[in-house]
């Protein structure tokens, strides 16, 4: 058995919407069943009795060795701790070799799980042991390592609840909710709103109290200190209880709360050096720990903070006990459980001999030991909700001291006996404003009710019901991807939208190029979709990434499903077949939103198959309004946008909407190029969907024009001597039969073309494009490109000849090495009235150099 490649497919893709590892997979004859192996599922389940019931993926109910690391791999994470519930394994063509997909939800959890499902099938050929629970202790731990904290993964649910797109970007808890101009930002519970100078305040326990003083919240007294001796002093000024903190902290680390002695103030002024150089000395407030969370002008949940404590049993010694309490399952390392572990640090052992206690000693039956002064959880407190206690004018000084630091999200910790009692009147207080707040507590208190904080920061965040996104049209197919692009965002700039567009020849905000190179995959996707200047993107999503990682995006308004023709990378990846090809490109038709538009070719019945697959509506195009699809449709008054010889018509069952006359499209050449009229029913129908006004339309149909600029490489012309030069990137038998169409609606007086062919294609789709061509031009120039694909040197020239045999038109066949050579010949033997179309390889090179030969 061999494993030939792995994908890690990020984005909804060819199998489904989860992410997924996808494996080839090799199989030796001996091992596509695992019944010729001896009892190898029963040396299997010993060593990972968890496994379950494999499924069959396929029509057969043969287990190969592949659907055994499926399923191994899948169940692996799920014992793990990781939802994870989809796997799947389909043979390919070729015998014996499968493609196994299992759902990750962390990536590098899914990965090592394969590995180990690899081990586990190799411990079991060999009989030798598998360490399952060394296994799933890694995998777990790295999930928790990897996975997001309590408090991010709450408002990410929340997000995903509200269909908010997210991503994570960065391996902490740094998420991006949104895209493009509506995107926010968080890291744990600050937001991208969250104000610096804000969270420098409430570093700052010392500014934060004289602020909430001044604002007339009430807080307890007390004075900055840098040395023990003042530290006494300011005690000794209070003439009480005080509390000891550093004037930098969070998370109660160094506070001592609730001492009097010089020698208990002089100690805890030691530990809080630990935290920086400034300790803040104030009067203790009695009574009960409590943190309130606001979220922009709500106080939407409150609890009460208990510190870490043990209860006697008068059996074990308080070391002991605090040992079998951390054995709770709920208690944890981190913030990753409802609970942390317990600490018998200094702080602890300080804290026992304040009251003439040390970890040897055995509390009696009900005996409560109080192991710090401080309630935070994350030293090991415990948490009850108190949020529908909260007295009105509580809440309400709350939101007052998270306004007055300047907080959208503000942990508050108040001390007073009882929270559904006003402050000043039982003499409690404010104590600190935190940014950043653990929202753990309030999720999954020790005792009494959830609550939703996650979906409140995110209401916050996207008021109103936003759901954060932008404008978004996919478009794919096998032709007139990057043209029908580049006009549905020229159509919608119309509308003074700044438009993100992604093609095969780079990444476009606002017109300027920011990457080069073929751009229609999900990384491409994903830059602009993160690019905070896009008000709408159009993404060109070719099939090569959605195989490679599936889209970029996790749905999209409009997918635009041009044609499915052959010869497009066929032979390559398992894709044998215009079915296979149809199967990948419906990928975007399968994740449009429910409230989207699928827009496809009525006349390829490979698109309009995928209607079945779209969850949202359907809007047909076609060039014959006859067509039977067209009738159909619109006999249930459903949107259809159609030629009718004159004019492009968008009409909804027997209304029409709109008239745009193609003589005023220029890209169409007054109509002449039934391709491009193909294309700006696509891109109509698109911008149909998104509400586009009809006279933004309309003058961004008038106002763009398939030239070198606006459309490299895509039916770009040229005029020279008197003769009409056309330039195009079309490399696929179906591009050519439309370019042939267009250039003899040209009617030349003789006509030339330039090609030559990608090595990568089939040997029988190398020859398709000069059977095609031949049939087609009086005079065919033959060029060998710039990089052979793998190809032997002169190998793609032979096989274009090879494609002339037979041919009717050609009365003129040339080999030129070089393209700008073969250029040069062409144009050389062109005549006042002839038309020469020259299939370009290098779009912009090629495209320069006939600039400098000839005049747009």
């Amino acid at each position: 058995m061999k494993v030939s490649r792995i994908r890690m497919l990020r984005g909804p893709n060819l199998w489904s919407r989860h992410t997924a590892l996808e494996a080839i997979v090799d199989c030796d004859p001996s091992e596509r069943a695992i019944d010729q192996l001896p009892a190898f599922e029963v040396k299997l389940r010993e060593r990972f009795p968890q496994l379950g019931f494999m499924r069959f993926s396929g029509k057969t109910e043969v287990v190969s060795l592949a659907h055994v690391i499926e399923h191994a791999a899948l169940d692996l994470q799920a014992q793990a701790g990781c939802p994870v519930t989809f796997s799947r394994t389909i043979p390919t063509s070729d015998a014996g070799v499968y493609q196994v997909v299992v759902e990750y939800t962390e990536e590098a959890v899914g990965r090592m799980a394969f590995d180990f499902a690899l081990a586990l099938i190799q411990a079991a050929r060999d009989e030798a042991p598998f360490d399952l629970a060394t296994a799933l202790h890694e995998l777990a731990s790295l999930y928790e390592e990897v996975r997001l904290g309590p408090s991010t993964g709450s408002i990410v649910d929340a997000a995903i609840a509200h269909q908010i797109p997210y991503r994570r970007m960065t391996e902490g808890s740094m998420v991006q909710f949104g895209w493009g101009s509506k995107q926010k930002r968080i890291q744990a519970a600050e937001t991208s709103d969250t104000s610096a100078i804000a969270e420098s305040i409430a570093q700052d326990k010392e500014l934060t109290k004289n602020l909430l003083h001044a604002a007339g919240v009430s807080v307890p007294h007390g004075e900055v200190v840098t040395s023990a001796d003042e530290a006494w002093r300011a005690a000794q000024a209070i003439d009480g209880p005080v509390v000891l903190k550093p004037k930098d902290g969070n998370q109660g680390k160094g506070v001592v709360a609730n001492i009097r002695s010089e020698e208990q103030v002089r100690a805890a002024f030691e530990g809080t050096q630990a935290y920086g150089s400034q300790t803040i000395v104030e009067r203790y407030l009695p009574g009960q720990d409590y943190r309130l969370l606001v979220v922009g002008n709500q106080l939407v949940a409150a609890a009460r903070r208990e510190p870490a404590q043990v209860i006697g049993d008068g059996i074990h010694t308080i070391e002991q006990l605090v040992a079998l309490e951390n054995k709770n399952p709920l208690r944890g390392d981190g913030h990753a459980t409802a609970l942390t572990k317990i600490r018998l640090d200094a702080i602890a052992i300080a804290t026992l001999a304040a009251v003439n206690l040390d970890i040897a000693y055995i509390p009696k039956i009900g005996e409560r030991i109080l192991l710090r002064n401080n309630a935070n959880l994350s030293t090991g407190g415990t948490a009850t909700d108190v949020t529908e206690d909260v007295h009105p004018d509580v809440a309400a000084s709350a939101v007052a001291a998270a306004q007055m630091i300047g907080l959208d999200i503000a942990g508050v910790d108040i001390l007073c006996e009882a929270i559904y009692k006003p402050l000043e009147a039982q003499g409690g207080g404010i104590v600190e404003v935190n940014a950043a707040p653990g929202l753990r507590m309030h999720l999954q208190p020790s005792y009494g009710k959830g609550r939703p904080v996650g979906e409140h920061i995110i209401n916050m965040m996207f008021p109103g019901g936003d759901n954060g996104r932008i404008p978004t049209v996919a478009v794919t197919g096998t032709n007139g991807k990057t043209t029908t692009v580049r006009l549905i965002a020229h159509l919608i700039h119309e509308t003074g939208l700044r438009i993100g567009m992604t093609t095969t020849d780079g990444v476009y905000i606002e017109g300027r190029r920011i990457d080069t190179g073929d751009c229609s995959g999900p990384k491409s996707a994903r830059n602009v979709l993160m690019h905070p200047d896009v008000d709408a993107a159009v993404l060109e999503t070719a099939r090569g990434g959605i195989l490679r990682e599936g889209l970029g995006f996790d749905r999209c308004d409009v997918a635009v499903v041009t044609n499915i023709g052959e010869g497009d990378h066929l032979g390559m990846n398992f894709i044998h077949s215009v079915d296979d090809l149809a199967t990948v490109k419906r990928v975007i038709v399968q994740n449009v939103s429910a409230t989207g538009v699928a827009v496809l070719n009525a006349m390829d019945p490979y698109v309009v198959k995928m209607r079945e697959s779209c969850p949202g509506d359907i809007t047909f195009f076609s060039y014959d309004p006859t067509h039977p699809v067209i009738v159909a449709h619109r006999a249930q008054d459903k949107r259809v946008v159609f030629f009718d010889g004159t004019d492009i018509v968008a009409a909804k069952g027997t209304e029409e909407i709109h008239r745009i006359p193609v003589k005023r499209i220029p890209m169409t050449n007054h109509g002449l190029l039934p391709f491009q009229i193909d294309n700006a029913m696509a891109s109509v129908g698109a911008v149909w969907a998104l509400g586009l006004p009809w006279s933004a339309v309309s003058s961004g149909l008038a106002t763009f024009d398939s030239n070198a600029n606006s459309a490299p490489g895509r039916f770009n012309l040229f005029q020279h001597r008197g003769a009409t030069v056309v330039a195009d990137y079309g490399h696929n038998p179906d591009a050519m039969r439309a370019l042939v169409d267009g250039i003899h609606a040209m009617k030349p007086k003789r006509s030339h073309v330039v090609i030559s062919g990608a090595g990568d294609r089939r040997d029988d789709d190398i020859r398709a494009l000069t059977k095609i061509l031949g049939n087609a031009f009086d005079h065919v120039i033959l060029y060998q490109d710039q990089c052979q694909r793998g190809r032997e040197d002169g190998e793609v020239l032979k096989l274009l000849q090879e494609g002339l045999i037979g041919t009717t038109k050609a009365k003129h066949v040339q080999e030129i090495r070089g393209e700008f050579l073969a250029i040069d010949t062409a144009l050389e033997q062109l005549e006042p009235g002839d038309v020469c179309l020259i299939l370009i390889d290098q779009v912009e090179e090629a495209l320069a150099y006939l600039s400098s030969k000839v005049k747009a």
